[in-house]
């Protein structure tokens, strides 16, 4: 059971750390410092390498939080804060679907066509998504820790 709590809270730290990172401190730099095209590109760059660890997270920690849930008994014997642990954590996973397969689609296909304000609107629905899934990412964190 260590080792998958290990797993999980790495598979977190993983996500919502390289989301902090990038909302936090990468996104007001880039966007001080690159000029729009250029900043589109670098930012479809960085997706694109973030999103694979995001997947590996994401799978990381459903297969273990499913594993120590059956550990505990199932869902029928989880105490609150699990239940809304896993239920906050669902909602994340799908925003994040949303940004994959919709958003980021579409700002790879803007970029590529340079369609550059197109293509910044779709940046813009994904800070705006990833900013949600960061708060959703540190109240769960909150609910984890501050379990009495």
């Amino acid at each position: 059971m260590e080792i998958l709590k290990f797993l999980h809270i790495l598979g977190v730290v993983v996500w919502v750390g390289g989301m902090f990172f990038a909302y936090m401190v990468l996104r007001p730099v880039v966007n001080q410092l690159l000029p729009s095209p250029q900043m589109l590109k670098f930012w479809q760059s960085v997706f694109t390498s973030f999103f694979h660890w995001v997947w590996l997270s994401i799978t990381v920690i459903f297969a273990s939080g499913l594993h120590m849930i059956s550990d505990l008994g199932g869902f029928q014997k989880l105490p609150f804060n699990i239940y809304l642990m896993f239920a906050i954590g669902s909602m994340m996973m799908l925003i994040f679907f949303y940004v994959f397969f919709t958003a980021y689609r579409k700002l790879k296909r803007y970029v590529a066509a340079e369609e550059w304000d197109s293509a910044g609107i779709a940046l813009v629905q994904i800070r705006v998504l990833v900013g949600l899934n960061l708060i959703l990412g540190l109240a769960t964190i909150a609910i984890a820790v501050l379990d009495p």
